[in-house]
């Protein structure tokens, strides 16, 4: 044991501690819609960067999308982890670890490991990302869930990748705003000043855009937030 950690238990007062391991990995979250059975109408999965904290205190810029699929591995552990809580006619926000380094007793590198469990959407924008993500409406099929217990919209149409990436306006970036539309073009679904409420979190200016792959996807978060 390191002397730091040493100290840090030699002084710990006498009260009960929850300790949690660190984990290092990606955040991907399971997002659905169920009925009073706790089955799907409606599932998701969004990649989140690693920590929003680190975000509001270090002024990072805001990156993540709505992926085009899902893998059956955090499926299964979302319609898992909805069964066990007994979620049932609501959205649900489920987040998961994807493991970047092996942990003994956790799991491989790629391996899903449960992190928090939401009774709600995700936050921000990502109910819309989703609905440019999957051509869908997850409000429609939110009020047919709670109406008729059903999902009555058809099976969503193509799927893409959904991607949010956002700048501050303190700092100066390599493309402007202007060469950012004329890049995307049409493939920017939202382009939008951010509320000041959410300017910590969430930057001064956004743009969410369409992409076909995960590599259009990196790319367009590279072009919006590369700095001078």
């Amino acid at each position: 044991m390191s002397r730091i950690w040493k100290i840090f238990f030699a002084s710990l007062p006498k009260a009960p501690y929850v300790m949690e391991e660190f984990i290092e990995g990606d955040i991907c979250s399971y997002d659905a819609i169920t009925d009073a059975d706790c089955a799907p109408l409606f599932e998701s999965m969004t990649v989140w960067p690693p920590s929003i904290m680190d975000i509001v205190l270090e002024q990072r810029d805001l990156a993540y999308y709505v992926a085009a699929q899902m893998p059956d591995s955090l499926r299964n552990l979302g319609r898992a982890t909805v069964k066990a809580f007994g979620a049932k006619s609501r959205f649900v926000h489920m987040e998961f670890f994807r493991l970047t380094k092996a942990r003994k007793g956790l799991g491989e590198i790629g391996d899903f490991v449960g992190l928090e469990v939401n009774m709600r959407p995700a936050g921000g924008y990502t109910p819309d990302m989703m609905n440019y993500a999957h051509s869908t409406d997850v409000y429609q099929i939110w009020a047919d869930m709670v109406s008729a217990n059903q999902r009555l919209l058809p099976e969503r149409g193509e799927d893409y990748f959904c991607v949010y990436a956002s700048r501050r306006d303190c700092f100066s970036y390599r493309h402007s705003h202007q060469e950012i539309l004329d890049r995307y073009g049409e493939r920017i679904v939202m382009c939008e000043r951010m509320p000041e409420m959410n300017v910590a979190q969430m930057g001064n200016q956004m743009y969410t855009a369409h992409a076909a792959t995960l590599e259009e996807t990196e790319e367009f978060i590279r072009f919006v937030t590369e700095r001078v």
